[in-house]
């Protein structure tokens, strides 16, 4: 399950990201949206009950899954050895940083998703659900491989309630099908996508 219980407290004190044009509190035009003042009350509620629904920075090479359902988790098994990922990403022949601009891309066109922190290899975002506001957090950690290659790390886990109904898995997967299109229309004509053996895969399925 999704969310953000921080920007119940009024148009002045809710977060940038809630007060830009085309997000959750106006409209492109700096009107107030309908039913912003039912989505920050209920930002407020969790918050309230819950706590800063940023859960934080993780570090893959000691992260333990949870033992209830309500994470997911896309990893090269030897970056994330004390975790079971749900899948491992593929290995594109790009470098780090142009890896990096295409994950920050597709998070930027996700809806209700606002950026937390953006430090060198590491990202993460605060994703909320549409109808109850609930709060996950997703971690991202591009890799670099020998050459001009990078793969990447990412693990969506919610802050609200046992079992997220697949949500986080939905969500990563969405993300992956989506990084993996933009690095298609990036890499050269002759270059092939890798799995993390590098043996060669074709395009992740849309």
């Amino acid at each position: 399950m999704e969310g953000d219980p921080r920007s119940g407290h009024g148009l002045s004190s809710c977060p940038p990201e809630s007060r830009r044009a085309g997000g959750v509190g106006l409209d492109r035009k700096g009107r107030r949206r309908r039913g912003t003042r039912r989505v920050w009350g209920m930002d407020r509620i969790w918050r309230m009950i819950f706590g800063n629904p940023d859960l934080g920075a993780v570090d893959f090479r000691t992260l333990l899954r949870r033992t209830q359902p309500n994470d997911a988790l896309i990893c090269p098994r030897d970056h994330c050895p004390h975790a079971v990922p749900d899948r491992e990403p593929p290995v594109w022949p790009l470098a780090p940083e142009q890896l990096r601009a295409i994950v920050s891309a597709v998070a930027s066109a996700e809806p209700d998703t606002s950026p937390l922190e953006d430090r060198g290899d590491q990202l993460r975002y605060l994703v909320r659900s549409r109808l109850f506001r609930f709060p996950d957090t997703v971690n991202v950690e591009i890799i670099g491989g020998p050459g001009s290659e990078a793969t990447l790390a990412l693990y969506s886990r919610s802050q609200i309630g046992r079992s997220d109904l697949g949500a986080n898995h939905r969500r990563l997967e969405r993300w992956l099908r989506e990084i993996d299109r933009r690095a298609a229309a990036q890499r050269p004509a002759a270059a092939e996508r890798k799995d993390v053996t590098g043996k060669l895969v074709p395009p992740t399925p849309i």
